[in-house]
């Protein structure tokens, strides 16, 4: 009994992980079943598989997130119910009831995600503006992975509101939609028009698509062990948790090796969601793009969580006017593409997280938005931009340079997203606030550059990983895109071989305490 009740009973001290064994043992069994059972069904019959992986995910959320599981549950019901009263209201020429319904999804939704992510700072604001004393006196618990799916029911409706798909009819397939374990707590952000009409084909997975999920697998278990977690606990969060004990230069490091770690944790999250999916016959989206390869922040947000930066285009920046209209009045395109954009960056600061130093983060990537594009306009205006064009040399330098300025800059916003990370959200503002200030104190006037020398040797693991990681990182695009296939291409015995070995490096590199996902506390 105590086996069972191991297995499946949740736990809060140890949550299901990609990182644990836990998990591959559980995805083992999981495509079994899947493949052996439900893998070669029909057309007619594929609404058993989703069932089968529908109830599969709730069991993963439930060992990620205990009782959490009426919450998931609630959203997807009531989605689902107010779609079809949507498309009803459309189809009955009832207007103002397909807004009705549309509102009352949003409602519910939107409900649950500021209760339990914006309660605490809700209230700090409540007492800021009017000067009064309340407080929240039960501990507010954030169910992981709630920013994520509530953002993905909310695009459901409201595509369905606007005619872009057609209500799910079978309430299991439309389950599976919203609570496909791969990308549940930590996305990509899976559009309806991107994935339902997905749940409607036979499994069938080529040799090449197989490869290539085991290598986004492989792919991101090593920028999560290897690159995030070793550099997060042997620098970077000591770091942030102390920053008046490091010099200058330490701290500055510590920033620009955050970059890194904060890429490869996500992008690893999401390399090994792709590649579970792929395994299973399903696609999810492309979720990053070599971002710091971006020559300005606007690129940047093109490049970086690209399913957050496509659903708050199209679900708050062209709603409030996109470029052509501000306020619902048309004006000149650039003033309204610059507020709207800075409106839109400070939506998705806040959606990261309930602190003003998240609200602080993205209104400085809106800033660095609005600079560059003006600057790209006065290039333009007075020909600088089309000499630079027509000379190769002159364009790969203005190439370099504006990657690495735009790297820097994401850098040192982060100082502000980093410092708001991991903390209880009743204190947060006051101790990311306290930290940020501290480290850029120590940056600005703690600068020994005689430290230089033993820092390069006493993390030489460290900074090693730093290049390596930034190398890999800069490699062309097509090159990575070589290996990707070659590998997928291998025979089975030299795949397994490399699969082994892979696994066999990553081990070497496994901490003694997992760092759960930094991404989960969104």
């Amino acid at each position: 009994m105590e086996f069972f009740r191991h297995i499946f009973a949740f736990d809060s001290n140890s949550p299901l992980l990609f990182t644990q064994l836990y998990f591959w043992v559980f995805l083992v069994i999981v495509y079994l079943g899947f493949a052996l059972v439900l893998g070669r069904i029909d057309r007619q019959r594929t609404h058993l598989r989703n069932i089968y992986l529908m109830f599969v995910s709730w069991f993963f959320y439930y060992k990620t997130s205990g009782n959490f599981l009426a919450i998931l549950a609630i959203v997807t019901l009531t989605s689902y119910i107010t779609a079809f009263w949507i498309a009803r209201a459309k189809a009955s020429c009832k207007q103002r009831w397909a807004v009705f319904w549309m509102v009352v999804s949003i409602v519910i939704d939107l409900g649950f995600l500021f209760y339990y992510k914006y309660a605490y700072f809700g209230v700090d604001v409540f007492n800021s503006l009017f000067g009064t004393h309340y407080s929240i006196v039960d501990t507010i618990l954030l169910p992981v992975g709630i920013s994520f799916y509530t953002f993905q029911v909310l695009s459901y409706t409201v595509d369905v509101y606007r005619g872009h798909v057609q209500p799910v009819r079978n309430f299991f397939d439309y389950g599976m939609y919203v609570s496909f374990f791969p990308q549940l707590v930590a996305g990509p952000i899976v559009r309806a028009s991107e994935f339902i009409q997905q749940l409607y084909r036979p499994f069938h997975i080529t040799h090449k698509q197989m490869g290539l999920g085991v290598f986004w697998v492989l792919n991101g278990l090593a920028k999560k062990i290897i690159l995030s977690d070793f550099i997060a606990v042997n620098f970077v969060d000591r770091v942030f948790d102390n920053p008046l004990l490091f010099t200058g230069f330490e701290n500055f490091f510590a920033v620009f090796a955050y970059s890194l770690q904060v890429y490869a944790d996500f992008s690893g999250y999401t390399d090994i969601a792709i590649g579970v999916a792929l395994l299973m016959g399903f696609y999810l989206p492309k979720n990053f793009d070599s971002p710091y390869k971006s020559r300005n922040p606007q690129e940047f947000w093109r490049r970086w969580h690209q399913s957050l930066s496509r659903w708050l285009k199209s679900y708050v920046y062209i709603p409030l006017g996109g470029n052509r209209t501000l306020f619902g009045k048309k004006t000149n395109k650039l003033l309204a593409s610059n507020v709207n954009s800075f409106a839109t960056m400070l939506i998705g600061g806040l959606w990261h997280g309930a602190s003003w130093n998240f609200v602080i983060w993205g209104g400085l990537n809106g800033i660095g938005m609005i600079i560059a594009k003006c600057w790209h306009s006065l290039k333009e205006k007075v020909g600088v931009e089309r000499l630079i064009q027509s000379h190769k040399v002159i364009r790969n330098i203005d190439d370099v340079i504006c990657i690495l300025l735009t790297f820097t800059f994401i850098t040192f916003t982060r100082l502000f997203f980093r410092a708001s990370s991991n903390l209880d959200p009743a204190t947060a503002n006051e101790t990311a606030w306290r930290t940020a200030k501290q480290m850029m104190g120590q940056i600005i006037g703690a600068w020994d550059s005689s430290i230089i020398p033993m820092f390069l040797w006493e993390y030489r693991k460290v900074v090693l990983l730093f290049i390596i990681g930034m190398v890999i990182h800069w490699l062309p695009a097509k090159f990575k895109q070589w290996y990707r296939l070659n590998f997928a291409m291998l025979p089975w015995w030299v795949m397994t071989l490399c699969v082994a070995l892979v696994v066999l490096i990553v081990y070497q590199f496994v901490t003694a305490d997992l760092q759960p996902f930094i991404y989960f506390q969104f």
